[in-house]
């Protein structure tokens, strides 16, 4: 078997050749490596690497194979860590030159859940400033003349350029979904409080979900079952609640899935071509599933506006200190954000953070009788240059409503490629996946 072609391998494709003896995590760890080493000037996604480190876990989970011992998942696979949550072994600067070199004591929670899933750290990958828009070193690996999108830049690029099979990333607005449309990846963000968010860095408490990127659905199973743990107040969950993802991917899909096709207020200003794709791939499926335009309640009218009330303000408070005490280690952008989330006031603030729960609970009645909505998960294909990393305008709402959404690189327009947004119901992260999978398995027979 030709080991170059490991690190291409999807996170469950490597598992099952490791558990059948035809892998080892080694030769695993070397072929995400060797790729490495051939694309990092090319695309720059990490912003630390450890090799001997990885060999060294990797060795480790050989012997430990060899032994007979009952493993973990995720034993010897290898990871991508988004550079703004926290990791023992590798500083975590996010993104920000004001905290180059810190280096955490310990791991942020969910890093410790996949290394006890077995998982194997290669490095941290690059973030944008502070996990906004400032642009980091990253390029788009289809065309490193184009964004990646951000701000988990790093790891959609990384999983989309076959350099580690699975990556973590984080979502505040459109910062898992947009680089995984942009670099053509599934990229995943849960129901808000499905993971632990401690040791992570803090942009806004009312909105930070932790995401992930990886080539399949059932890599995204694997990943999130791994990171069983949240946080007190983040969710209604009791421990020992949450579902496997994995076994639920088991259980049969949807029959004839439902889906609600909602161009929200974002609609227009997709790029035509986008939008015209859209429209053909919503009719591509015949009646192998039921697709229906549908418009959001007339409450929904200027929604956009709200989660940027609530992040802004966040940011300004989280990011306006930093900022006042590095006036000249901070993009001009993100100082701007800080100035205009100034100017809302604590009664503009608490209004938005209400209707999060209240506007979501109009929509219910409205998707009720659907398995998802489906939506672009971006404007169109990765800007030119590097300047900036787009718009997360087919995001932020769902982001803000706390509902579990998908990226699915099933669309190109002029031969680049534009994610395919599914949203569920809020705690039906399970049944989006089962979705999202026949959706990829419907396209593939399609095409």
């Amino acid at each position: 078997m030709n080991h170059t072609l490991f690190a291409a391998r999807t996170a469950s494709e490597a598992k099952r050749l490791l558990d059948s003896g035809q892998l080892t995590s080694e030769a695993l760890v070397s072929s995400c490596l060797a790729r490495i080493s051939d694309r990092d000037a090319a695309v720059g996604a990490w912003t630390t690497v450890n090799a001997q480190q990885a060999l060294e876990a990797a060795r480790a989970s050989d012997k430990l194979r060899a032994s007979g011992a009952s493993l973990p998942p995720l034993s010897g696979i290898p990871v991508g860590v988004k550079d703004v949550i926290d990791t023992k072994d590798f500083p975590t600067e996010y993104g920000s030159e004001v905290f180059a070199g810190r280096q955490p004591d310990t791991d942020a929670v969910l890093v410790t859940q996949l290394k006890a899933a077995g998982a194997i750290v290669l490095g941290k990958t690059v973030t944008t400033e502070l996990a906004f828009f400032g642009p980091g070193k990253t390029r788009n690996p289809h065309d490193p003349g184009r964004t990646p999108g951000g701000s988990s830049s790093g790891s959609a690029a990384a999983v989309a350029d076959g350099q580690v099979p699975l990556a973590l990333g984080t979502q505040t607005a459109g910062s898992t979904i947009r680089p995984a449309s942009y670099c053509g990846v599934i990229g995943f963000k849960p129901t808000f409080g499905y993971t632990s968010r401690t040791g992570v860095l803090a942009q806004s408490a009312p909105l930070d979900t932790i995401g992930g990127y990886a080539r399949s659905i059932e890599d995204i199973a694997l990943l999130f079952d791994a990171m069983s743990a949240f946080d007190a107040g983040d969710t209604d969950m009791q421990p020992g609640e949450k579902p496997s993802l994995v076994a639920a991917l088991a259980e049969p899909g949807p029959r004839v899935p439902r889906f609600a096709f909602i161009k929200t207020p974002a609609w227009p200003q997709a790029e035509p071509a986008t939008r015209a794709a859209f429209e053909d791939f919503a009719g591509s499926f015949g009646a192998r599933a039921e697709i229906v335009e549908t418009i959001l309640p007339p409450e929904f009218e200027g929604i956009l506006r709200l989660p940027q009330i609530v992040q802004f303000y966040d940011i300004a408070r989280n990011y306006g200190p930093i900022a006042d005490a590095n006036p000249d280690r901070m993009s001009g952008k993100l100082k701007e954000i800080i100035a205009e989330g100034r100017t809302f006031s604590s009664a503009d603030y608490a209004a938005a953070r209400a209707d999060q729960d209240s506007l979501y609970e109009i929509l219910k009645p409205a998707i009720a009788d659907y398995d998802a909505i489906l939506t672009p998960a971006a404007t169109g294909p990765a800007l030119v240059g590097l300047s900036g990393t787009g718009s997360p305008m087919f995001n932020a709402l769902w982001t803000y409503l706390g509902m579990p959404c998908i990226s699915l690189p099933l669309l190109e327009v002029d031969g680049l490629p534009v994610g395919v947004q599914l949203v569920g119901a809020r705690g039906n992260d399970a049944h989006l996946l089962r979705v999202a999978d026949w959706m990829m398995t419907a396209h593939a027979r399609t095409a």
